[in-house]
């Protein structure tokens, strides 16, 4: 998200960088810039005249500090306000109830409410260390219910059962009682998508909400649909008393123009983002790393959080302590650090949130993707134990068995073999004497010229 946004502004606020001082005049060319890549990233007018209003009077105004040059303040005004537009922190969820605490998903159909309902689900149980039962009320769409059942045993937690003869009051009224009896701390509810903002629907979704009051009812809409989302969530927020909004598929969204409009129309917080279809894909929303993100500064705080969570520490533990012992780093080793990237969203996601990679990343999008890891993790595969444990061992003959069994060619296995070398060196620094400046160095050389860490470049396959 936000990738063609990102490289116009990025560009744009390039123009004013240097300048002795700001003035009405050498800032209108550089906001004229701002306001068009804010309307092609299909951001609201209204959002965008606000926005351009408010840098402006601030930029020409007496604000320039004596610590920063006009550039770096005009920098830190724009973010400012894109994260006044966005909600200035991150909004979470009300969960001060009496048990259950329910919650409501509402919104139009295919926007992605059963998955959000799986996925808030999960977060609510790993994060929040939550008991949670989820439940549909979706009695118009048969493959709901069973859809929600799915999704429910896959995150492991309490599926309650509902069919299409049954009223959703009804529904979600049994729902609450069994929940009450099992002590779960969250009944989320999943509701009928509309395909249209027709009244008979509307009317069914007020009464529901009038019947179980919940604590909090958040509309469930698609990102690339971009400011027509925002136009949306107006038009459900002024039958039901929403109390937020779950951005869903920004992954695919490259515009932004929905997470940058939702609040200012809506005047509703986004609480979270669905970023991937995969069920731990939601993210809560911080506006002021998301604007950091837009204007290339990165997001080192979510990719601390994102491995925190993520990253397997016992295996991160085990590799540790056989490194420590002098024990190299083979090609097992390497296969697992593969794996925990690709938890993390793959190499593209985390190079997205390191600081000055904002308006590059398009530079090197096709080194850096899945395909690369599942070719890498093939050729790994197609190797004995010997020679994973000791790749010195793979002799011309090898190679050829290798590639071959993984389908690929030698050149691409030789590719992995530099690749591994380099990785083995930057691990035995790592546990030298200030290795972790050493390996923010070597992230260094993931930069667009610098290639992977030692030197090397991205593998080609």
């Amino acid at each position: 998200m936000f990738d063609n946004l990102s490289n116009r502004l990025t560009s744009s606020l390039d123009r004013i960088r240097g300048r002795a001082k700001l003035t009405e005049d050498n800032i209108q060319e550089v906001l004229r810039e701002v306001r068009m890549a804010l309307l092609e990233a299909d951001v609201a007018l209204p959002v965008v005249k606000d926005f351009i209003a408010a840098v402006k009077e601030r930029a020409i105004g007496t604000e320039v500090s004596k610590s920063l040059s006009p550039g770096q303040v005009f920098l830190k005004i724009v973010k400012q306000e894109l994260e006044n537009v966005m909600g200035q922190a991150n909004d979470g969820l009300n969960l001060r109830a009496a048990r259950p605490a329910v919650i409501l998903l509402a919104g139009l159909q295919g926007a992605g409410k059963t998955t959000s309902a799986a996925k808030l689900a999960k977060y609510l149980k790993e994060r929040e260390k939550k008991s949670v039962s989820v439940v549909s009320a979706d009695v118009y769409r048969p493959a709901a219910i069973k859809q929600l059942e799915t999704l429910a045993s896959e995150v492991g937690v309490d599926f309650i059962p509902s069919d299409l003869s049954q009223k959703p009051i009804d529904i979600v009224n049994n729902a609450i009682d069994y929940a009450k009896k099992a002590h779960k701390d969250v009944l989320i509810v999943d509701t009928a998508g509309r395909l249209s903002i027709d009244e008979d629907m509307m009317a069914e979704i007020k009464a529901l909400h009038a019947a179980v009051n919940p604590i909090e009812t958040l509309f469930v809409v698609d990102a690339m649909t971009g400011q027509d989302a925002a136009n949306t969530a107006k038009a459900f927020g002024d039958v039901l008393p929403l109390t937020g909004v779950i951005l869903t598929k920004t992954d695919g969204d490259a515009r932004g123009g929905a997470a940058l409009s939702v609040r200012h129309i809506t005047g509703k917080p986004i609480k979270f983002l669905g970023v991937g279809e995969k069920t731990d894909a939601l993210e809560p929303f911080h506006p002021d790393r998301l604007a950091s993100r837009i204007l290339g500064m990165g997001d080192m705080l979510s990719l601390i959080e994102e491995a925190e969570q993520k990253i397997d520490k016992e295996k991160a533990e085990k590799l540790a302590g056989k490194l420590k012992k002098g024990k190299g780093f083979d090609l097992e080793d390497f296969k697992e650090q593969l794996q925990q990237m690709k938890s993390m969203g793959g190499m593209s996601s985390m190079l997205d949130k390191l600081p000055g990679m904002g308006g590059q990343l398009g530079n090197i999008q096709d080194k850096v993707n899945d395909k690369m890891f599942v070719q890498m993790e093939a050729l790994i595969n197609s190797m004995t134990p010997a020679e994973r444990h000791n790749p010195d061992v793979i002799n011309g003959s090898r190679k050829k068995r290798i590639s071959t069994g993984a389908g690929l060619q030698i050149q691409d296995l030789n590719r992995l073999l530099k690749q591994h070398k380099q990785m083995q060196k930057m691990m035995k620094k790592m546990t030298a004497k200030g290795g972790m400046k050493k390996m923010m160095r070597g992230l260094g050389g993931m930069m667009p010229g610098g290639g992977m860490p030692g030197g090397g470049n991205f593998p080609k396959f």
